[in-house]
């Protein structure tokens, strides 16, 4: 799995011009599946996350992660970040797991993050939508679960 970590001050998923979900601060999370992607994966991304230690400290440090600071956590499934572009001019999606894999280990990080206490909000899988967000720092980190961490 392939997420790319925003640190925001505020974070939302429109779909057709309507607000469907908010946060405050935290991350907004997207999320990409392989198709070799496994349960083991969606749930090693998920408490990676949630440990990365990306929000300063009073110090002003990155020193504290998202649950230190009471933080949420928007969580948006993304297939385009497996598009490969290396070659021609049209990017090939054949890494991405077929839909039905993908919903299902999408479905499964959503709830390790849940489990873990953070507060998570998400898209709708499958939707096209408009994210709006406010990145702080700006901070943003990618994360590849066939890249254990």
């Amino acid at each position: 799995m392939r997420a790319v970590i925003q640190r925001v001050t505020s974070a939302r998923v429109l779909i057709n011009e309507m607000e469907y979900s908010r946060i405050g601060r935290g991350l907004l999370v997207l999320v990409g599946v392989e198709k070799e992607d496994t349960d083991e994966d969606a749930v090693a991304l998920a408490r990676r996350i949630a440990e990365l230690r990306i929000f300063e400290d009073d110090a002003g440090k990155m020193n504290r992660s998202i649950s230190e600071i009471g933080g949420e956590i928007l969580a948006v499934s993304q297939f385009t970040l497996l598009g490969d572009c290396r070659r021609g001019r049209r990017p090939s999606f054949d890494p991405a797991a077929p839909p039905d894999i993908a919903r299902t280990l999408y479905e499964r990080f959503v709830n390790e993050i849940d489990a873990l206490g953070i507060a998570i909000a998400t898209g709708v899988f499958q939707a096209t939508m408009n994210i709006e967000l406010m990145n702080q720092g700006p901070v943003t980190f990618i994360l590849d679960s066939r890249k254990r961490f």
